[in-house]
């Protein structure tokens, strides 16, 4: 397993700018089963990530 650590003396980078990640934007995909939301760098705009959050009536 691997165990999680907080850390707060360091700032995660963007994997495409490599732009230090002070703030991260996000935008809402709307669809016929739910809501998602794609979270991207504000720098680039490169996606860093999609939400994986299932329709409304599974939680």
């Amino acid at each position: 397993m691997i165990q999680l650590e907080l850390r707060e003396d360091v700032d995660p980078v963007c994997p495409h700018c490599e732009k230090v990640l002070r703030t991260v934007h996000y935008q809402e995909l709307s669809g016929f089963f739910g809501k998602r939301y794609v979270y991207f760098c504000p720098g680039c705009r490169a996606a860093l990530g999609f939400s994986h959050r299932k329709g409304f009536w599974m939680g």
